[in-house]
């Protein structure tokens, strides 16, 4: 019998025809955690997207996995350290959605500086409010981005294009590859004592949690715009807050959140907030390479061939 693989937030029918082709796919979208823990001891793998949380207690009842993929990139609801315990391999698709997600921070910035959702909506009220508007160019700004992975270096492309200025910062990455992009890699002080625009690209870990506070915000250029669309918590919401009364911060392009959805909605109703529920990665392009990468990958285990995301 084929390897059986448990789908818990679904999955485009790509991913699935190629686990059917040597095993079987069982979608339980929603699935609640308590039916989760009754039923994953009959399953070799697992896919999951942000949804589920594959928790040490998943990884005791799960008496038979091998390989847990994330249909996406972040794999901070997956217990790692559960995994390597019971020898379970975890998997994600770090690139399939990088396209899309690049796409709408840099949509993000331009709605920003023109203020599209306001004037929108005030046209959607019979208002012509045309006298009252002045919006900004990006050309001739400095963009901060923060995390030069393949989403951050793609935004980079996208803003020399219109005429910006890029600093970036990754600790990670070497500085002459980054700097062969046409971007000037800096120290993180430099980009927020210079960028008009800054944009979050890292993952949300230990180190990267309220990394923007109101320390941080201090260090800012008055007027400063933000955009994150990588993961909440990697800016203290609590704080940016404080930063748009007070005016240091003009305005944010939020995509993600502390609590997802938000349990408070103060921010996300902010008249300074442009806000989205999540949906970086949420292109028919980008799901089907999702579906067909991850499922690939996950097979890739159960099968014993080469891997090439492998987290642990």
């Amino acid at each position: 019998m084929g390897f059986k693989v448990l789908i818990t937030d679904g999955l485009e029918k790509e991913g699935k025809d190629l686990i059917n082709a040597v095993g079987e796919a069982v979608d339980k979208k929603g699935i609640e955690p308590a039916e989760l823990l009754q039923i994953i001891g009959e399953y070799d793998g697992l896919i999951v997207r942000g949804r589920t949380k594959v928790t040490k207690e998943v990884f005791e009842a799960a008496k038979n996995l091998k390989v847990v993929g994330r249909a996406g990139v972040g794999v901070d609801n997956i217990d790692l350290e559960a995994a390597k315990a019971h020898g379970v391999t975890v998997v994600n698709a770090p690139t399939a959605t990088t396209i899309a997600v690049a796409e709408l921070g840099f949509g993000m910035m331009l709605a920003l500086v023109r203020d599209i959702p306001r004037t929108d909506n005030a046209m959607k009220h019979d208002q012509w409010t045309k006298k009252d508007y002045k919006g900004h160019e990006l050309n001739g700004k400095t963009l901060g981005i923060v995390g030069y992975g393949n989403i951050g270096s793609r935004i980079s492309k996208y803003a020399q294009a219109l005429g910006m200025k890029v600093l970036c910062y990754d600790p990670i990455r070497n500085i002459d590859e980054m700097r062969a992009t046409g971007a000037d890699p800096v120290q993180l002080e430099e980009i927020y004592a210079k960028a008009d625009i800054i944009t979050f690209h890292v993952p949300l870990i230990p180190e990267t949690k309220h990394m923007v506070n109101d320390e941080t915000f201090a260090k800012m250029k008055d007027g400063v715009l933000l955009v994150n669309v990588a993961r909440g918590g990697i800016i203290e919401e609590a704080a940016l807050l404080r930063a748009l009364e007070s005016g240091k911060v003009a305005g944010a392009a939020l995509d993600v959140y502390e609590k997802e959805p938000p349990v408070d909605w103060t921010l996300a109703e902010h008249p300074k907030i442009i806000a989205v529920p999540h949906v970086g990665g949420q292109t028919e392009e980008a799901q089907i390479r999702v579906a067909g990468d991850i499922a690939s990958e996950v097979m890739n285990v159960l099968q014993g061939n080469p891997l090439r995301w492998k987290i642990c």
